[in-house]
């Protein structure tokens, strides 16, 4: 296992498929956050047609810059995917209000479980606080049915 990381499992695979969902979106936020500050004319035009002031574009490319630094930062990430689920639910919202289609109103979604997702694979502490399976003492998965 690489120093430094926090994953349980210790396997390479799953280090790699953390960095890789953690790094996709992230990647990609980045980039929309940069372009929010260049302000090229497709940016203004978009953010003008989903009914944002263009005066905005700046401060919201500054606010998701800042969202993603404290994601990236392995003693943030918890805080900064929080933020980030905010603002990906913000662009959810604000594609419904529109009538946008499909993929504009799940993009957002894909990108939080993204991040999410590649959070939980890198760290301990947090998959202990929200595991996808319980296991038993005996290493099964908990069946809450009764058979």
């Amino acid at each position: 296992m690489v120093p430094g990381t926090q994953t349980a499992s210790g396997s390479l695979v799953t280090l790699w498929a953390a960095r890789i969902m953690s790094a996709l979106p992230a990647l990609f936020l980045l980039v929309d956050g940069a372009m929010k500050l260049a302000k090229p004319e497709p940016v203004v035009k978009a953010t003008v047609e989903l009914g944002y002031p263009e005066s905005v574009i700046v401060s919201l490319g500054i606010v998701l810059l800042a969202c993603v630094v404290l994601y990236l930062i392995p003693q943030t990430a918890v805080l900064g995917a929080i933020l980030l689920t905010g603002y990906l639910g913000g662009a959810v919202a604000t594609h419904v209000r529109v009538g946008a289609g499909l993929f504009p109103i799940s993009f957002p979604i894909v990108l939080g479980a993204l991040l999410w997702g590649g959070l939980v694979l890198r760290n301990d502490r947090l998959r202990n606080v929200m595991p996808l399976v319980r296991s038993g003492a005996d290493g099964c998965a908990d069946s809450s049915s009764s058979a």
